[in-house]
């Protein structure tokens, strides 16, 4: 094919099927758990059900509207077509800053790890080899990009599918040559009870866990270049449940089941390394990392697809420079992906030079974004489910429980979340600063999203056309 003839379905269904199951293991259940599990003990396991049911929720939304119009857009487009231009320009712009940021905090959390086995390298090498090879990747082909991530999604899933399977046994007291005194369900409550700080630390909870299942919507963002998007969609909509029931709420059922939620050890060496030591299981920190380890690299490499494709998406909508919607005869958005890579290396630099002033500040002003896309996502569907069952009802092969009550229902408890984080007023990071300072981000992007309206608005029709071609068909 040559140049410019837009994006090519690279995927497999092998690699969808692992994007979509990786995609809700993120960095963060390894590392970030430990704080929740600290904060409100067992209980933690309510926050992560409820925001497991509302990722649930907001993502059968995304699939009745990805289903019915696959696009590399995602919700952006989906925004685009619902709400109006403004909501697509700035739910694209701000999710495509969003994981910039997560760029640089994972490229040096990988460095971190790398250089603890390798210090003859500084940290900033590890995270500029890091980026650069997964760049590499990236620019190869999407089909490069699939292959790796369902190499590092399948070490993910095959780490926690052990972690449970081993932890499970423990529990139940039949795991041969282990240290299974204090393994018990009874640890679940024996310790101040399920609730030892009380049913408002569900809540504080949830404000912990709630970042860490960012990525959930990759899968629909990858669909579009696919054989069958509609079919990708459909299958990864419907399998997020048991996802989420198993790799979040089962595991961390194993963790505090294995170890008192107050001992010490889940907060010093995290909660999964707490839980194979007190196993006696040899080389558990190591183990560990190296599983820490791939989930990064697994980040990195989506978050540069994703951002790449967001670009992508928004320079064919006319919403950004018209050189991101180029792509190779390979199908790869170059532009896309280096303008995301060059400002993920900026990030970087920040993390390394300033990271108590200007890159927290990037960090807390992206820190409210997947909330913000949830939120539009409900929004989107609530308009398009009406437009589709008016024009192509054949489409609605995926569709929202109980609309529009339980649409309505998953806004308002975004809505509550967002106005909790208020609440929380302690550290730099606190959950005031970062909503306040993702709204104040979101009103800018706003702002230049209503005057780009304004100067363009001659250009509505070429604009639709556009944004028509942009569609992959459905097989």
């Amino acid at each position: 094919m040559t140049p410019g003839s837009g994006l090519h379905a690279g995927l497999k269904n092998r690699h969808l099927t692992m994007i979509a199951i990786g995609g809700v293991i993120g960095a963060g259940l390894f590392v970030g758990s430990s704080s929740g599990i600290a904060t409100a003990g067992p209980g933690i396991l309510l926050s992560y059900a409820l925001v497991g049911t509302l990722v649930v929720l907001v993502m059968r939304m995304l699939g009745e509207m990805s289903a019915a119009n696959p696009t590399s857009g995602s919700f952006s487009a989906h925004a685009d077509r619902a709400l109006g231009r403004w909501a697509g320009f700035s739910i694209g712009w701000l999710y495509w800053f969003f994981w910039v940021v997560v760029l640089a905090v994972e490229a040096t959390a990988g460095a971190k790890i790398l250089e603890g086995w390798i210090p003859a390298v500084p940290q900033w090498g590890w995270a500029l080899i890091v980026m650069t090879v997964l760049t590499a990747t990236n620019l190869v082909s999407v089909g490069s990009y699939g292959e790796f991530e369902f190499w590092f999604a399948g070490i993910k899933v095959v780490a926690i599918g052990a972690f449970i399977v081993v932890g499970a046994l423990a529990v139940f007291g039949v795991l041969p040559g282990a240290h299974t005194d204090q393994a018990s369900f009874s640890n679940l409550t024996s310790h101040g009870g399920f609730l030892p700080h009380g049913p408002g630390s569900i809540l504080t909870g949830v404000l912990l866990v709630v970042f860490s299942f960012m990525g959930s919507e990759i899968a629909t963002l990858a669909a579009g270049e696919s054989e069958n998007p509609q079919r990708a969609v459909t299958k990864s909509t419907n399998s997020i449940i048991w996802r989420i029931g198993v790799f979040y709420l089962g595991s961390i059922l194993i963790v505090v089941s294995l170890v008192p939620w107050n001992d010490p050890s889940i907060k010093d060496k995290g909660s999964y390394v707490a839980a194979l030591d007190s196993l006696g299981i040899a080389h558990a920190g190591e183990i560990m990392n190296f599983i820490v380890l791939t989930s990064v690299l697994s980040c990195l490499n989506s978050g540069l697809y994703t951002a790449s494709r967001m670009a992508f998406s928004l320079g064919r909508r006319g919403d950004a420079p018209k050189a991101f919607a180029r792509t190779t005869s390979r199908g790869v958005p170059m532009a896309a992906i280096l303008s995301s890579v060059v400002f993920g290396f900026v990030a970087v630099f920040f993390n390394y030079e300033f990271p108590d002033s200007v890159f927290l500040f990037l960090l807390n002003s992206s820190g409210a974004v997947a909330l913000f896309v949830w939120l539009v996502i409900c929004f989107s569907q609530l308009r398009l489910r009406k437009i589709i069952q008016r024009e192509a009802p054949e489409k609605l092969v995926v569709k929202m429980w109980l609309y529009p009550y339980l649409t309505w229902a998953t806004a308002a408890m975004i809505v509550f979340v967002l106005g909790y984080m208020l609440t929380d007023t302690e550290g730099a990071s606190s959950g005031r600063t970062t909503v306040l300072l993702s709204l104040g981000v979101a009103a800018l992007v706003l702002v230049i999203a209503f005057v780009k309206q304004r100067l363009t608005a001659d250009r509505a029709p070429e604009t639709a056309a556009v944004e028509t071609s942009e569609k992959v068909p459905t097989a």
